[in-house]
C-alpha cells in the first residue's frame, strides 16, 4: 500500500451527499481538446479538465480558484454543456444532463445560468437592453405577452440596480459594472436555480467590485440562487463561498469548507496561493511568501504522478511523487487533499 492510499482512506467522490441532497453533481468530469497528431504520428489532445468531481446543494456557493489556465472556466461550461464533455457524469436535480436531448437541453438551460467574464463581450452591440432581455423571455416562452415582457423587462433591470428608462440603451452606452449588471439580469430572466459565475468581477474597476458582489449576495438571499463562482481573486472567494476547490493542472487538488481551507490548507499549491493574497502589513506578507518555481507544465504533456511534484516546494519522498497519481482524500474534518505527504498546516 503507497502513502497515497492509505487503508480505510476517505476519498472524495465516497463521501458525496446523497442525490436527494443535491442540486448540483458532478462525477469524473474530463474534457479533451484534440490537436492533431504529434511524434510519431500519434494523436494528442489537451487535458482541459482531468476528472474532476464536485457538488453543490441548494442555495451554496461553491468557489473554483486556481492559476490562469488551469481549467476552471472550462470546468464551468462544460457543466453547462456549452462545451459537450469527453467523459464523465453530470446530474442536476437528479436527472442526466449529458443524456439530454434538445428538449431536455432547453428546459435545463432556464435553470442553469452563466454571467461571463468580458460584461462588454458577451453583450449583442446591434441590440438594445430591452432587446436581448425580450429575447430570452421569447426563447423561453415566459412573461405572457409583449405587454408582459415588457413589465418583466422593467423589474429586472431595477433589481439589478438599473432605470427601466434604459431599456432603449445599447450595451456600449453604459459603464463596466453596468454591463454586468446587465449579464446578470439577463441570467435571472429565465428564474434560474443554478448560476455559474465565471470571473464575475475580475473585468471591473476595484471602485465597482463590492457593489456588484453585494449585489450578487443580496439576489442569492433573496431567490435562493446556488452559484458556482470561478475567480482567481482568493480574497473574493473568502467572502463569498461556503466551499472552495483548488484546481490545477485540470483537476482539483483540495476543497473543503471555506474556514477549513483558509486556516489550514493540506496542499502544497493550496498553501502557495493563499501566501500570495494581499495582506494588511506588506513586511509579514513577504516574510510568508511562498514562492514557487518553474513554468506550470503543458496540460498536452503533463508530469507523472502528482502533476504539482515538479513545482512542489517540499522534497520528493522516495520518488512516490513522481510515480503515483494522488488521490483526493480527507485529510480533515470535511477537507480534501491530493497529497500524498503531510507538509504541515501554518499556524
Amino acid at each position: 500500500m503507497t502513502p497515497f492510499q492509505p487503508t480505510g482512506a476517505a476519498l472524495l467522490e465516497d463521501s458525496f451527499p446523497s442525490s436527494e441532497e443535491l442540486l448540483l453533481e458532478v462525477r469524473g468530469l474530463e474534457k479533451r481538446f484534440p490537436l492533431g497528431r504529434g511524434r510519431g504520428g500519434h494523436k494528442t489532445s489537451v487535458r482541459a479538465v482531468d476528472g474532476v468531481s464536485f457538488w453543490l446543494r441548494p442555495g451554496e456557493t461553491l468557489g473554483l480558484v486556481g492559476e490562469s489556465g488551469c481549467g476552471k472556466t472550462t470546468t464551468g461550461r462544460t457543466v453547462l454543456r456549452l462545451i459537450e464533455p469527453t467523459a464523465g457524469t453530470i446530474r442536476f436535480r437528479g436527472q442526466d444532463v449529458r443524456a439530454m436531448g434538445r428538449d431536455a437541453l432547453r428546459a435545463f438551460r432556464r435553470r442553469a445560468q452563466i454571467v461571463f467574464q468580458d460584461p462588454f463581450g458577451s453583450l449583442n452591440p446591434r441590440m438594445t437592453v430591452g432587446g436581448m432581455l425580450d429575447e430570452v423571455l421569447r426563447v423561453h416562452r415566459l412573461g405572457g405577452d409583449r405587454t408582459g415582457r415588457c413589465v418583466r423587462i422593467g423589474e429586472l433591470l431595477e433589481r439589478v440596480g438599473l432605470r427601466p428608462e434604459h431599456v432603449d440603451r445599447f450595451p456600449h452606452e453604459f459603464s463596466g459594472g453596468q454591463r454586468q449588471r446587465l449579464g446578470i439580469a439577463r441570467a435571472l430572466a429565465v428564474e434560474p436555480e443554478l448560476i455559474v459565475l465565471d470571473e464575475p468581477v475580475s473585468a471591473l474597476d476595484v471602485s465597482v467590485r463590492a457593489q456588484v458582489v453585494n449585489l450578487l449576495e443580496d439576489l442569492q438571499a433573496e431567490l435562493g440562487l446556488t452559484y458556482l463562482v470561478i475567480a482567481h481573486d482568493l480574497a473574493l472567494v473568502q467572502h463569498v463561498s461556503d466551499r472552495v476547490a483548488v484546481m490545477y493542472l485540470g483537476r482539483i487538488v483540495e476543497c473543503a469548507p471555506v474556514a477549513e481551507l483558509y486556516q489550514g490548507p493540506r496542499h502544497p499549491y493550496t498553501r502557495a496561493l493563499l501566501s500570495a493574497v494581499p495582506r494588511p502589513y506588506p513586511a509579514a506578507s513577504r516574510a510568508g511568501r511562498i514562492v514557487l518555481t518553474g513554468e506550470v507544465p503543458s496540460p498536452v504533456s503533463p508530469p507523472s504522478g502528482c502533476p504539482f511534484h515538479p513545482r512542489c516546494p517540499h522534497p520528493a519522498r522516495d520518488g512516490d511523487c513522481a510515480r503515483i497519481v494522488p488521490l483526493l482524500e480527507r485529510k480533515g474534518l470535511s477537507q480534501f487533499a491530493a497529497c500524498g505527504k503531510e507538509t504541515g498546516v501554518p499556524a
